[in-house]
């Protein structure tokens, strides 16, 4: 079997020497980067280098790093696009916002460039684990989804669902603590020639969390982007 192809990841960093240094640490370990020192140049080289992860600075000239994080999760083509952020603020607010918006983990500065590695590494393993192809049930609190047999059961009893509901949790789950854009979950469950609005999205939504009260608090609406599910189980 040939072997893989390193992972390619892109590093939106302002400050040369700390973009370098990351650089260094990630080539060392065998991946691939390549560097953008500011916004704009950063969203370019998403479009046309199609990195497997960006590594994303928040304070950044021109657009800043939660702009760009949100323009990621908007756009079909990378709202699963892995997201590690960078942040020098000491304000949590900063942090907390870039996770609403989609990021999938931060490392604050000043940092080790081998843990921010160790980080990167775990990132993707742990994606890697949530599109696995061959899962076939999720458990989630109470929650029990089977999917090969197209079953939701709550206490071992059964949820009846529509095809779109069950797709629509089916996605939820597996992309489990990730923001889903209203048209990333279109395409996935209606399909790409399917010609209603994003509103049909919330209108299932809605009904998923009616049928599932376990899912009324663990279905997060991000506000203009989407929805995802809570690492967190919640509480009864």
């Amino acid at each position: 079997m040939p072997p893989l192809t390193p992972k390619k990841i892109l590093i939106v960093e302002d400050e040369a020497e700390i973009a370098q240094l990351v650089k260094l640490y990630l080539e060392k370990d065998g991946f691939r980067t390549t560097t953008a020192s500011t916004g704009i140049e950063g969203l370019t080289l998403i479009k046309t280098d199609r990195p497997d992860m960006v590594i994303l600075d928040l304070m950044l000239p021109e657009i800043d790093g939660l702009e760009i994080c949100k323009r990621i999760r908007r756009a079909p083509d990378t709202a699963l696009l892995p997201v590690l952020m960078l942040t020098a603020k000491a304000e949590e607010s900063d942090t907390i916002i870039g996770l609403e918006l989609g990021a999938d983990d931060y490392v604050t500065k000043p940092f080790s460039p081998k843990v921010l590695v160790t980080r990167v590494k775990a990132l993707f393993r742990r994606l890697e684990r949530a599109d696995d192809p061959k899962q076939t049930s999720y458990a989630y609190g109470t929650l029990l989804v089977d999917l090969s047999r197209h079953e939701a059961l709550v206490d071992d009893v059964e949820i009846p669902l529509t095809a779109k509901e069950f797709g629509l949790l089916e996605q939820l789950l597996r992309q489990r603590g990730r923001v889903l854009t209203r048209d990333v979950l279109l395409n996935a469950v209606w399909g790409y020639d399917y010609y209603g609005t994003t509103r049909t999205v919330d209108v299932h939504i809605r009904r998923l969390k009616l049928k599932i009260p376990l899912l009324d608090d663990a279905i997060i609406s991000v506000k203009s982007l989407g929805y995802k599910l809570s690492d967190q189980v919640p509480k009864k």
